[in-house]
C-alpha cells in the first residue's frame, strides 16, 4: 500500500475530498518523512513543524465546518523561497534578506490558499534564484546536484516530503531541477501564473512554475493558480482555459517534432542514446525538424536579455552590499556587463519572429520533443548544472513541460515538450499521452 506522503496529490485530492483522510494525516505523513531525510536531502529553508499543522488542522476545521473545500483542499504544497508568504520567512537565499518578513502572501500564494491549499513551508533556492549552488542535495544521489534555482521545491516533491511545490524559471529552474529530480514539472506560458510578490530577477524572462508526480498533478495546481487578467489578454485572448478539461479532450494520437536544439553539442553521449530511443519509438509520429537560421542564435539572445535585466535589478546589490553578495554572483554580474544596449534590444527584436516561426512548426506538430538537460545531474556541488537547453524556451515565453521517464548512469532524465504559447492544455494533454506511453 501506498504511503500517504508518496501518493500523487491527484489522489490525495479525492481523498481528502471524500473525506477518506483529513489534512492533519497528510501533513504528519509529510513531515515523518522530512524528519527521517532532512540531514541527508536539506531541501528546506523553513519548516516549522506547528506551523504546518495548525495550517493542517485549519483546513479540517473549515471543512467541516460546511465550508467549501476547494480544488486543493488540505494538499501541503512547498513555496519557493523568493515567493512570500504572510506567516513565514522569505529570505531569497541571500545573506541579504536574512530574517525578512513582508507579512504579506504573494499572489500565487494566496491563490493556493483560496483553493485550500495548505502551505507547508519554504524551500531552498540558490542564491537570488540566481546561479550560486544551495545546500541542498540530489535525493537519488546526495553526491549530485538537484539542479537550481528551484533545488528545494525539486528535491522535495521527488523524496516525497510534499506532493506538490512552487517554484521559478528564468533560464532553467523549473524544468533543470525536474529531470535531475525525476519529477513533473510544468513552466506554463509566461505571465499564466501571476509573478506579484516574487522576487525579480528579469522582468522579461522570470515564470512562476510547478512541481508534481504526475501530469494531472501539473493540471491541478496550475488551474487554481492561473490569471487572465488584463495583462494576459494578448496571450490568452477572452479565454479561461481549463487545463485538467483540456487535458479529457478527445485527440487523434499526437505527432511531435523532434528538435535537437542549439544546445545539442553539449548532450552527453547517454543522454543523446536515451532521447534518440523516445524518438525511434515513436517512429512516423515523431519527426526531426530544424528552425530558421535566427534561431541558431536563440541561447545568445536569452543570454543577452537576462544579463540586462539581472544587472538591472542586481547590479546595486553587488555594489551597496558587496559583503553578503557571493564571488559567483558578482562574477556573473560582472559577465553581464559586457553585453551592451544593442544586444538586448537585437534580442528582445528578435523574438516575436522566432516565435512565430515555431508557430509555424506547430501548426503541424502538437509538441517539440527535445533533451531538458546535456545529461542527468552533474556529480558534486559546485554547479547546479547547465540551463542551455531550457534558456532558449524561457527567452520565447512558451510551456514546457518535464516528463521523468529516461535514466543515465542510474540518474534520472526526463524528456521535455514544447508547446504554443497559451496552449498549455494541449501541450499536457500531449504530455499525458506520451507519459502513459513511456511509463510503459
Amino acid at each position: 500500500m501506498t504511503a500517504l506522503n508518496e501518493r500523487t496529490a491527484t489522489e490525495l485530492a479525492r481523498m481528502l475530498a471524500a473525506g477518506e483522510v483529513s489534512a492533519e494525516e497528510l501533513m504528519r505523513a509529510c513531515l515523518d518523512r522530512v524528519a527521517a531525510r532532512e540531514e541527508t536531502v536539506q531541501a528546506w529553508a523553513f519548516l516549522d513543524p506547528e506551523i504546518a499543522l495548525a495550517n493542517a488542522r485549519a483546513a479540517d476545521a473549515r471543512r467541516k465546518a460546511g465550508g467549501a473545500p476547494g480544488p486543493l483542499h488540505g494538499l501541503p504544497v512547498g513555496i519557493k523561497d523568493i515567493i512570500e508568504t504572510a506567516d513565514m520567512p522569505t529570505e531569497n537565499g541571500s545573506d541579504l534578506f536574512r530574517g525578512q518578513h513582508t507579512g504579506r502572501d504573494a499572489a500565487c500564494v494566496a491563490m493556493l490558499r483560496n483553493a485550500g491549499a495548505v502551505i507547508m513551508g519554504k524551500t531552498v533556492t540558490t542564491e537570488l534564484a540566481n546561479t550560486c549552488p544551495s545546500k541542498t542535495r540530489n535525493p537519488h544521489n546526495p553526491e549530485h546536484t538537484p539542479g537550481g534555482s528551484s533545488a528545494g521545491s525539486g528535491a522535495a516533491v521527488a523524496d516525497f516530503h510534499v506532493p506538490l511545490a512552487l517554484g521559478t524559471q528564468t533560464a532553467g529552474s523549473v524544468i533543470r531541477p525536474g529531470s535531475f529530480n525525476g519529477i513533473h514539472a510544468l513552466k506554463p506560458t509566461v505571465g499564466r501564473i501571476p509573478r506579484d510578490g516574487v522576487l525579480m530577477q528579469s522582468h522579461t524572462l522570470d515564470t512562476v512554475g510547478v512541481f508534481g508526480r504526475s501530469v494531472e498533478d501539473l493540471a491541478l495546481i496550475t488551474d487554481s493558480l492561473s490569471d487572465f487578467g488584463a495583462a494576459n489578454l494578448s496571450r490568452y485572448g477572452a479565454r479561461h482555459p481549463d487545463l485538467l478539461s483540456a487535458m479529457k479532450q478527445e485527440a487523434p494520437a499526437p505527432r511531435f517534432a523532434f528538435l535537437e536544439t542549439p544546445a545539442w553539442p553539449e548532450a552527453d553521449a547517454g543522454a543523446r542514446e536515451a532521447i534518440e530511443g523516445v524518438v525511434s519509438g515513436l517512429g512516423a509520429q515523431c519527426v526531426r525538424e530544424s528552425l530558421p537560421s535566427p534561431f541558431d542564435r536563440i541561447i545568445d539572445f536569452h543570454g543577452a536579455v537576462g544579463a540586462g535585466e539581472i544587472l538591472a535589478y542586481y547590479g546595486h546589490h553587488a555594489e551597496t552590499s558587496p559583503d553578503k553578495v557571493s564571488d559567483l554572483l558578482k562574477a556573473r554580474l560582472a559577465e553581464s556587463r559586457q553585453f551592451d544596449a544593442g544586444d538586448y534590444v537585437v534580442a528582445l527584436l528578435a523574438r516575436e519572429p522566432l516565435n512565430e516561426a515555431l508557430a509555424a512548426l506547430l501548426d503541424t506538430y502538437d509538441a517539440v520533443l527535445c533533451l531538458p538537460a546535456p545529461g542527468p545531474a552533474p556529480h558534486g556541488l559546485s554547479s547546479t548544472g547547465s540551463p542551455r537547453f531550457n534558456g532558449l524556451w524561457t527567452y520565447l515565453g512558451v510551456p514546457c513541460v518535464n516528463l521523468p521517464r529516461l535514466s543515465v548512469d542510474g540518474l534520472p532524465l526526463g524528456v521535455q515538450l514544447v508547446g504554443k504559447p497559451g496552449e498549455d492544455g494541449k501541450l499536457l494533454r500531449t504530455a499525458r499521452w506520451l507519459d502513459s506511453k513511456l511509463a510503459g
